[in-house]
């Protein structure tokens, strides 16, 4: 089967399934425990935590590990309770890790004030700082929109808040092995980050912690990961956590470039055989390898059941909201009409696409769309 939906998760890389067995059958102590069993554990976890600090030029201290994106996202915002001011500003086209969370807290005195986006889906900073209260906490923008693969203007937006005392946090998964990051040439305060987007394990990812700002812990228990994060550290995970961060610090360049010809190839066949199509997101400021795109008058669960069929798995708006045929919030909130919305794909290339895999692909395309063409 072809797969072209690695914003949704990749497959863990060849080594770092190798080494997470490793790691599993070699250093199964506690890293909590004195013994050098316990000692070799802990050891593999303060690589891994040194591995991530390299590839994001921060120091070791700033990286705290969790079980993925989503409580991150969480350990930051519900941080919240315990702070006096109590109001965030985020944008429309948030993560249900974001958005959701937020809906919840609203029983807790939190409010929020959701910052609208263009047809690009991209914020306009001066929104966020007219949107600013005396009660003000947080702003949470993510760097780049899984769906539709736009990148927001995150140093502009973190210099508001660090000029207002604001904190500032964003959910950055989508990020490694896609564009160069370095976060200490930004003020930024907090990031999210999770293993399984660039080729790494499910389960695993870890929270950016800038000097100098406090937090408590969600999971409360033991004194793991500074007291932030109770309980026994997922060792085997960790190490692939930093193995792939490595990876996807050290071939970004190259990966770039083979997105960008997958992207390309894409595109160009496609425009011939379907010239009414549609991309979705900004032409420039966006994620490479990562399609939105729609089919007028072919909505897209059609598509995605003839593509399974045929052995090929791409998806629709978010892999979060799967499953459901109904209009993408994301798209809505980029003023696609609901009609457009449910007729979009969500493409996402990886390392392991081949032009060749692209070439089916368009032709297995091609031959769904003719067939709903003939039938209207």
């Amino acid at each position: 089967m072809l797969y072209f939906d690695h914003s949704a998760t990749t497959p863990i890389d060849t080594k770092v399934l190798a080494l997470m067995q490793e790691i599993a059958n070699a250093h199964f102590g506690n890293p909590s425990s004195i013994h050098k069993y316990g000692q070799k554990a802990r050891a593999v976890i303060e690589k891994s935590r040194r591995q991530i600090a390299d590839a994001l030029s921060v120091k070791s201290r700033n990286i705290i590990f969790t079980g993925g994106g989503s409580e991150a996202n969480n350990m930051v915002l519900q941080n919240l309770l315990y702070s006096d001011k109590k109001h965030v500003i985020t944008s429309a086209i948030e993560h249900p890790a974001i958005l959701n969370v937020l809906k919840h807290l609203k029983n807790f005195g939190v409010s929020y004030t959701t910052i609208p986006v263009d047809k690009y889906g991209l914020v306009d900073p001066a929104n966020i700082e007219s949107a600013i209260r005396d009660d003000t906490a947080l702003i949470s923008i993510m760097y780049a929109n899984n769906e539709v693969g736009t990148i927001q203007p995150i140093a502009e937006i973190a210099k508001i808040a660090y000029k207002n005392k604001i904190l500032f946090h964003s959910d950055a998964v989508q990020i490694p092995g896609k564009i160069p990051l370095n976060i200490s040439k930004m003020d930024i305060d907090l990031m999210s980050f999770s293993a399984h987007k660039f080729y790494g394990p499910k389960g695993v990812g870890f929270l950016y912690i800038r000097d100098g700002i406090k937090l408590h812990p969600m999971i409360i228990g033991g004194g793991q990961e500074k007291k932030l994060r109770a309980g026994t550290e997922n060792t085997p995970g960790i190490a692939g956590l930093g193995l792939a961060m490595e990876m996807a610090g050290k071939n970004l360049f190259k990966a770039q470039e083979h997105l960008k010809i997958l992207e390309n190839h894409f595109k160009s066949r496609l425009e011939k055989i379907y010239p009414e199509v549609i991309y979705n997101g900004h032409p420039d400021f966006r994620l490479p390898g990562l399609v939105s795109v729609t089919t007028p008058s072919v909505t897209s669960d059609l598509m995605l059941v003839n593509l399974d069929m045929k052995g090929i798995a791409i998806s629709s708006g978010s892999a979060c909201s799967s499953g459901t045929v109904k209009p993408s919030d994301v798209l809505s909130a980029m003023h696609v009409s609901n009609q457009n919305n449910i007729s979009t794909l969500r493409i996402s290339f990886g390392k392991g696409n081949t032009l060749e895999e692209v070439d089916k692909l368009i032709d297995t395309l091609d031959e769904i769309l003719k067939k709903y063409k003939r039938k209207r």
